[in-house]
């Protein structure tokens, strides 16, 4: 026997909040979900399982546009199976390229973040800053900073032309 659930008990389910499984059926990502005697809706559990492939699709980045290009072509059967297999494959390599990216980052992240445990293994715990505002991963300058003296103030007299001659 088919368990029909409230909106309240699939957004519970699905994460997604009763307007937005209202919106999704409002622009085609669901199709029309049959409705109690009361005109409450009735999702099945074919509901759930798409709805979970819209979320995966959502989670990977697809948007809303493309969601619903694949929802009509899903709900054209088995004759769109190429056209959603190709639209498919080309979101997977997106998706691919978006976790190649993302894995190149992570790695620069690990690298830095061991420099700055080793930095962190050589220096004293006292202080935690560098001096002059320079962090531990600044290049070294070719002369060594020299503070700046402010220059003595000298009393200045006033000069008449007499004195200038």
């Amino acid at each position: 026997m088919e368990v029909h659930l409230t909106i309240a008990e699939v957004a519970r389910r699905t994460g997604l909040t009763a307007d937005t499984l209202r919106y999704y059926e409002r622009i085609g990502l669901i199709a029309a979900v049959p409705r109690a005697p009361g005109g409450q809706r009735r999702y099945a559990s074919a509901d759930l399982d798409w709805l979970a492939f819209l979320l995966r699709l959502r989670e990977t980045g697809m948007p809303i546009q493309g969601m619903q290009a694949f929802a009509r072509l899903r709900s054209q059967g088995d004759a769109s199976v190429g056209e959603r297999r190709q639209m498919l494959e080309q979101h997977l390599a997106e998706v691919q390229a978006k976790v190649a990216a993302l894995q190149q980052s992570m790695q620069a992240l690990s690298l830095k973040i061991a420099h700055y445990r080793a930095i962190d293994r050589k220096r004293p715990s006292s202080t935690g800053t560098a001096p002059e505002g320079k962090t531990s991963d600044d290049p070294p300058t070719s002369k060594p900073q020299r503070q700046r003296q402010q220059p003595a103030l000298r009393a200045r007299t006033r000069q008449t032309p007499a004195d200038r001659r």
